[in-house]
Parts: C-alpha cells; structure tokens; sequence
C-alpha cells in the first residue's frame, strides 16, 4: 500500500500511527507513541520511540529528530538521532548530523554532514585492541606493513 522503502522497518517495530500524505504542510512539534510516516512537507520537530518514515516524496526540515529508527527516501535537513538504525535510500537527500548505532547507506545516497556511529565504550575497545596487536606483529627486525 505504501511502497517497498515502508515494508523494511515498520513490520514488526511498532505500529503505523501517523501519515502526513503527498501534498499535506505542516510546521510544529510531532510526538507520536508509533511510527509516523511523511510523505508530504513538515518544518519543526520529531520525538517518534519508534520509526520515523520520510518517503520518496518526502521533505523534513527539522531542527532536532529524536527516533528508534529511521528510513529515509525523500529529503531531510537537519539532525537526526536513532538509538538503533537509519536506513539512507537510494535517491534520499540528506543535509545533517547523523547519530546512531547502525547506518545503511545505498547507492546513489546524497549525505552531507558528520555521522557518529556506535557507543564510546566500542570505540575504546577497538583502540586498545588494535595498539596491541601493533606492537606484537612480526618478527623483531621486520617492519609493520602500512594501514591503507
């Protein structure tokens, strides 16, 4: 009914509460207990514990995007926050800071801001990991091989 970019998240992850159709503007604050879906233009911002959805036809201007999760296929500016995954779609438009613990971006995506992925403490970990691995490899005489 909504299209294939819909099918991919909001099965199983919360219900489809709220839909902001094709030709339908709004501005203001969105608090929804489910998932929302914009195929239409909205100015403001998104607090969503569950599933944002911004569809091909879709543009979000927003200051500030609290979610679960994300998947986009339409235009969005602004910050976007996700405790669990954003899914970029081939065609979608995406102007801001993206922070989230997983990120699918496919092909043919336009991103521009900074993105931060995962929790401090993962990050910490991989670090130490790799700075011992660095002073044990080879043999005594032999040089490390370069990081590409």
């Amino acid at each position: 009914m909504f299209g294939k970019e819909g099918d991919s998240m909001s099965g199983g992850e919360g219900n489809l509460n709220s839909i902001f159709g094709p030709g339908c503007k709004v501005k203001g604050t969105v608090d929804t207990k489910g998932t929302i879906r914009i195929d239409g233009e909205f100015e403001g911002t998104v607090n969503c514990p569950e599933t944002l959805i911004i569809g091909k036809t879709g543009i979000v201007k927003a200051a500030d995007i609290k979610v679960k999760n994300a998947v986009i296929g339409g235009k969005l500016i602004g910050n976007i926050t996700a405790t669990n995954k954003i899914e970029l779609q081939t065609g979608s438009h995406v102007e801001g800071d993206i922070v989230t613990a997983r990120l699918v971006i496919d092909e043919g995506v336009f991103f521009e801001g900074a993105c931060k992925m995962g929790s401090t403490t993962s990050k910490t970990t991989a670090a130490s990991t790799t700075d011992k691995s660095a002073t044990s490899w080879g043999k005594k005489d032999e040089k490390e091989p370069a990081h590409v």
